[in-house]
């Protein structure tokens, strides 16, 4: 019989693994990832010493592929604490495995976002003028001053809940560890000894950080989409634009983190604790924002083509049918309509058909925020022809470098963080165990079954079509 002692013994172990083995695996994936950052820093040096002049950034089109990174990145931060946090305030009882992966990507992709607004300009060290000299007037400075909010609050939600679970990484790994790894786990425990008064302290300042930080993580994306609304060109010049983009960003935020999380339990076997009801879930809320962003979108074009003015023409025929007409029907269909489609049918609401949904996502999401940044900047202001804009090798591996910097952070957090919170997956399932029927009277009485409650269709059928 798994007694919960055993079933708590298994869970650390578990979850402990991927800090105290390491296989040859992880130092080639590591080293990848480094030398496709090494190459990124080097192309950096290139555009530091030229100038921007090495990108195709010029005066009529002067943001690109930098500032499309930097709105992805905020966009997907929105996975972890956002999606924590709700899931958290409704008490949604399957949220315990996967909060702890939403915040770490959280944390990671705000600072990689946020690197992308200093890798977009000439001269990054003037960042400091926009605290010494900015104007509260300037929606710059509001996005600045939110997104540092924003990182602040989400390290500080991450760290929190984590607390007793590197309270047990210090007691159980001090001897399996080496002197520095020991030496954080004493350091950043904050001598955690699960004594009423620290459970309670706790318990409220999780509480008050959940309530804060939703808030916050809507601000923060609406602020980014009023840099671009705020401004008089066509295709930007819409009241529409915080909804989209904090629809959006949720959205690319589930998807990332049914990539996260699907790779990790491939690599881990982590099936017990990932189950297919976690993908079920957020394929369905997956689903939902799809359905969402769909309504959105007809608001936006419908609204402004209805009325359809002559610089507006030009705005809708590069995205309907001329340059940008690939990227934004694949937007649509593989990014908004698949998705759905995915989750409508038995046969394709699988972990697989999830992971795939994601994967379309996060492209179709990048591609939305590239021809946003890039469309509106072509759109002529004078009789002249319209700047053509197409991203240099300098520039393509400068981002590149930021998706190994984003991998390169959760694969090293891998190492030293704890990915699951075993001090809530604990309580979740003591209140589980105790909410189970007597199996041995339930199965007599209903016909000699083994009195196990049975699962829902639907996770079933994930199984599956899972990923083992």
């Amino acid at each position: 019989m798994d007694t919960m002692s055993n079933w708590h013994e298994r869970l650390v172990r578990k979850t402990t693994r991927p800090t105290l083995v390491t296989t040859y695996r992880y130092w080639v994936w590591l080293a990848f990832l480094v030398a496709v950052f090494a190459n990124g820093v080097f192309q950096y040096s290139k555009q530091w010493s030229n100038g921007l002049y090495v990108t195709d950034m010029r005066d009529r089109i002067s943001w690109g592929l930098y500032i499309t990174a930097f709105v992805f990145f905020i966009g997907i931060s929105h996975a972890g604490t956002l999606i924590s946090a709700i899931l958290r305030a409704s008490k949604a009882t399957w949220r315990a495995p996967i909060t702890r992966m939403a915040e770490l990507i959280t944390a990671v992709a705000l600072i990689v976002g946020a690197s992308f607004v200093l890798i977009d300009m000439g001269r990054p060290e003037r960042i400091f003028n926009v605290f010494r000299y900015g104007r509260w007037q300037s929606p710059i400075m509001w996005d600045v001053m939110a997104i540092t909010t924003y990182l602040t609050a989400s390290v500080i939600y991450l760290y929190a809940p984590m607390i007793p679970d590197l309270a047990l990484y210090r007691d159980r790994l001090s001897n399996k560890v080496g002197v520095a790894r020991r030496f954080f786990y004493e350091t950043v425990a904050l001598n955690w000894r699960a004594l009423p008064s620290q459970v309670r302290l706790l318990g409220k300042a999780i509480t008050i950080m959940m309530l804060i930080i939703m808030p916050i993580a809507v601000s923060v994306h609406t602020v980014v989409s009023w840099i671009f609304s705020m401004t008089l060109r066509v295709g930007w010049n819409t009241s529409i634009f915080g909804v989209l983009f904090v629809a959006g960003a949720i959205f690319s935020g589930v998807a990332t983190l049914i990539l996260v999380m699907a790779v990790l339990r491939r690599i881990y076997h982590w099936e017990e604790y990932l189950t297919p009801k976690h993908f079920l879930y957020l394929g369905y809320l997956l689903a939902a924002f799809a359905g969402f962003m769909i309504y959105v979108n007809i608001n936006e074009f419908l609204t402004s083509g209805f009325k359809l003015e002559e610089e507006g023409e030009f705005a809708f025929r590069q995205l309907f049918v001329d340059d940008f007409a690939l990227m934004f029907w694949f937007y649509i269909i593989g990014g908004l309509l698949t998705p759905i489609t995915l989750m409508l049918f038995r046969r394709t609401r699988t972990i697989a058909g999830v992971v795939v949904a994601a994967v379309l996502v996060d492209i179709a999401m990048f591609f939305e925020r590239y021809f946003i940044v890039v469309t509106g900047l072509r759109v002529p202001l004078m009789p002249y022809e319209p700047a053509s804009y197409s991203p240099t090798f300098v520039e393509w591996s400068i981002f590149v470098a930021g998706i190994a910097l984003f991998l390169l952070l959760i694969t090293i957090a891998l190492k030293v963080l704890p990915m699951f919170a075993i001090w809530e997956m604990t309580e979740e399932h003591e209140r589980n165990v105790a909410r189970e029927p007597i199996p041995i009277l339930q199965g007599a009485h209903e016909g000699g079954g083994d009195g196990a409650p049975e699962s829902p269709p639907d996770v079933e059928r994930l199984a599956e079509g899972g990923v083992s």
